[in-house]
C-alpha cells in the first residue's frame, strides 16, 4: 500500500509541519502484505510510490519552496536507490530532488539525485558527492552502509506558485542478493505488443540515442492506443527533453522518465524487478516495458561497447523467448527493429542493470497484481 503523493494537496500558505499517521500506517501494512508474500524476491527489490504530499511540511524559500518529507522506513536492506517524479511542465520552474540516510546515531549528507527542469540547460545530474556514506552515479544513489531510512528534501526555484508532482517514486535494491527465479507467467507466452519501431541509428547526430529511442517508440505506442498524436515524438524532439547537460548524455534513467509522465495522464517511473517473469507479467496486461541491459550480452559474440543499453519488450514467442524493439538497428543494412532474444541470454543482460526497467503507461491502465512490491500498485 504505497503512501500517496500529489503536490496540489499541501496548500500554498505557510510552513506548517504536518507528519501523517497515514504514512506510517500505509508503510507498515506495506511491509506486512510484502512480508507475507514470500520474503525471496521482495529481499531484492523493493518499490514506494507517493500520490500525495500532505505529511511533507512545505517551506518558503527565496525563490520557491522547499518541502522536506517525514522519515522513510527503510523496506529492506537496501543500498541503491533511484528516485522518479513526474510533475507538469513550466517554463522556468527547476525541481532538485535529494535524499539522505538516517541510521541510529548517524545522518549522512543530503545527496542530489537530479536537478530537473523543461529546459534543457538547467537540467542536469550532480557529480562529486562521493563521501564515506556513498555516492551518486549520475542517477543512482549508492550506499556504503545498507538499509537506513530515508528523507528526501524536494526544492522548487524559480517559481513561486509549484507546478503539480503528480507522482514520486523511490525503487530500493539490495545488489548483493542472489538472482531469483520466479516461475514464469506462461499467458505472456506467444503475446505481442503492437509497437511503432524506430531506430537510432537513423538520425546522424545520434551518440548513444538508445534511451530516448526506446522511449520514444513506446510513447508512439500509447499514442495509438489513446488516439493522442501529442504523444508520438520523434526521437531527437525526446532527446531535447532528456539531456543530462552534467552526464552529457541521454541515458539518465529518472530524466527519461520524468519526460514521459510530464504529459496529461500518463505515469512514468524507474524501478527494478526480481525476475523475467514479472516483465511476463506486464506483457499480459498489455504494457511494453524498456528494460536495461547490455546489448553485447543480449546476443552473445557482438563486441562490447563498454555502455549500458535500453530496449522495449514487447512480448514473448511461445517458447518463452523474449521479442524486443532494439534501437540499435540499422536500417539501411537491412535490419529489423524486431528481434527475438535468448530468454537466458536477457536474464543475464537484464541483470547487469539491477534489473532497470522504465515503466510508461497511461494512469488509467489497469497494472499487474504486485505481490512482491516491487511498482506502483495503488489502484
Amino acid at each position: 500500500m504505497p503512501f500517496p503523493f500529489n503536490a496540489r494537496a499541501q496548500g500554498r500558505e505557510g510552513a506548517k509541519k504536518r507528519v501523517s499517521s497515514l504514512f506510517f500506517a500505509s508503510l507498515l501494512l506495506c511491509d506486512l502484505a510484502l512480508n507475507s508474500a514470500g520474503a525471496s524476491p521482495a529481499e531484492q527489490c523493493r518499490f514506494i510510490g507517493f500520490h500525495d504530499l500532505a505529511a511533507f511540511a512545505q517551506t518558503p524559500a527565496s525563490d520557491g519552496v522547499v518541502l522536506l518529507s517525514p522519515i522513510i522506513k527503510a523496506p529492506m536492506a537496501w543500498n541503491e536507490l533511484v528516485a522518479s517524479w513526474n510533475v507538469e511542465p513550466v517554463t522556468n520552474a527547476v525541481l532538485r530532488i535529494e535524499a539522505r540516510g538516517i541510521f541510529a546515531g548517524h545522518e549522512t549528507k543530503f545527496y542530489t539525485l537530479g536537478v530537473w527542469s523543461p529546459d534543457r540547460q538547467a537540467r542536469h545530474s550532480v557529480r562529486g558527492q562521493r563521501d564515506a556514506d556513498g555516492n551518486v552515479k549520475e542517477d543512482t544513489w549508492i550506499a556504503t552502509r545498507p538499509g537506513a531510512d530515508v528523507q528526501l528534501r524536494l526544492t522548487w526555484s524559480g517559481v513561486k506558485d509549484p507546478p503539480a508532482i503528480k507522482f514520486l517514486g523511490l525503487s530500493f535494491l539490495d545488489d548483493r542478493a542472489p538472482a531469483q527465479t520466479l516461475p514464469p507467467h506462461r499467458a505472456a507466452w506467444g503475446k505481442i505488443i503492437t509497437t511503432p519501431e524506430r531506430s537510432q541509428h537513423s538520425y546522424p547526430e545520434e551518440q548513444g540515442w538508445c534511451s530516448p529511442t526506446s522511449l520514444s517508440m513506446v510513447l508512439a505506442r500509447w499514442s495509438d492506443v489513446l488516439h493522442r498524436p501529442e504523444l508520438n515524438i520523434n526521437v531527437p524532439e525526446v532527446v531535447d527533453g532528456i539531456f543530462d547537460t552534467s552526464y552529457h548524455g541521454t541515458g539518465n534513467w529518472p530524466f527519461n522518465t520524468a519526460f514521459a509522465g510530464s504529459f496529461e495522464g500518463m505515469r512514468a517511473y524507474v524501478a527494478r524487478l526480481s525476475d523475467v517473469s514479472e516483465l511476463e507479467d506486464w506483457i499480459v496486461a498489455g504494457i511494453p516495458v524498456i528494460i536495461s541491459a547490455p546489448w553485447h550480452l543480449l546476443s552473445p559474440g557482438r563486441v562490447d561497447t563498454g555502455n549500458g543499453h535500453l530496449t522495449v519488450c514487447i512480448g514473448f514467442t511461445e517458447t518463452g523467448d523474449v521479442v524486443i524493439n532494439d534501437p540499435a538497428t540499422n536500417l539501411l543494412k537491412g535490419q529489423q527493429v524486431r528481434h527475438i532474444y535468448k530468454r537466458e541470454d536477457v536474464i543475464k543482460a537484464w541483470h547487469e542493470s539491477g534489473n532497470t526497467v522504465y515503466l510508461v503507461y497511461p494512469v488509467t491502465a489497469k497494472t499487474p497484481p504486485d505481490p512482491f512490491g516491487h511498482w506502483d500498485s495503488q489502484k
